[in-house]
């Protein structure tokens, strides 16, 4: 009898702290579900706020993909300053020189992000991040447009830009093809420097290689970019096969529209 008794309180104490062990994950759960729901508004609340920021460039995208980092997202909500904030934009049209300019992706990674509460609630009031980084594509043919030139295409071969077109040298219908230097000139535009073109059949006369180099300084030209969202500066260009790819940053930025 004395073993019954000392066994029935041990297993009383066993139930309790299996209930108290089941209520503990219970809790946690509802806390993790909270936070993931009260981010999930506020990447809903900034992505309406992207939007208007990329319609003050006169630009346009695909709805605005936000993605707020961190975690628990409730603390950095109570601190007002939020770890990391990534946006995606797709489909983005600019305009340059009256030119239509398409990035199909342009992906920006802001970090350590201010805002209050009541802007996350509202939307009224500043987010502003302490840096701002970003990386895009322009295609080819954007790019092909602002040059100008009739038939004119461009292209990636073995990590330089490509081109290839028709040109009219004494007569004679040719094509053009070789590579361009790209760097990012002074003034945030994309400098374009065609050295190094050649035309087969173009006739061995001086006269003829002249005109295939004053073709070649004619498309050596700083390219504009369309203005980017978020205060972006380009600071490297790159080709490759899908497009032009370019680099970007910001400092002490906001990335949405001030109201």
């Amino acid at each position: 009898m004395a073993e019954t008794y000392e066994e029935r309180p041990r297993r009383r104490g066993r139930r309790w702290l299996v209930v108290l062990v089941v209520l503990v994950l219970i809790l946690g759960g509802l806390l993790v579900v909270a936070d993931r729901v009260a981010a999930g508004l506020a990447e809903r609340a900034i992505a309406d706020q992207v939007q208007q920021e990329v319609a003050k460039q006169d630009a346009s995208s695909a709805p605005p993909q936000v993605d707020v980092g961190g975690f628990p997202f409730l603390t950095q909500v109570v601190d007002g300053r939020y770890e990391r904030i990534s946006i995606v934009l797709t489909d983005v049209q600019g305009s340059v020189e009256g030119n239509a300019v398409s990035l199909p992706r342009l992906d920006v990674d802001a970090r350590n992000v201010r805002a209050s509460l009541d802007t996350i609630r509202s939307g009224q009031g500043e987010v502003v991040a302490e840096t701002v980084a970003g990386t895009g594509t322009v295609t080819y043919d954007s790019l092909a447009k602002l040059l100008d030139r009739p038939g004119l295409k461009l292209g990636e071969q073995n990590g330089k830009l490509a081109v290839t077109a028709p040109v009219d040298i004494l007569g004679q219908k040719l094509t053009v093809t070789g590579t361009a230097d790209v760097t990012v000139a002074d003034n945030g535009k994309v400098a374009l420097k065609f050295s190094d073109l050649n035309a087969q059949g173009l006739p061995a006369v001086p006269l003829a290689r002249a005109l295939l180099n004053n073709y070649a300084r004619g498309i050596s030209v700083d390219v504009p970019l369309p203005a980017l969202p978020f205060q972006l500066n380009v600071r490297k260009v790159e080709p490759r096969p899908e497009g032009l790819t370019v680099t970007a940053d910001a400092k002490d930025v906001p990335i949405n529209s001030a109201s």
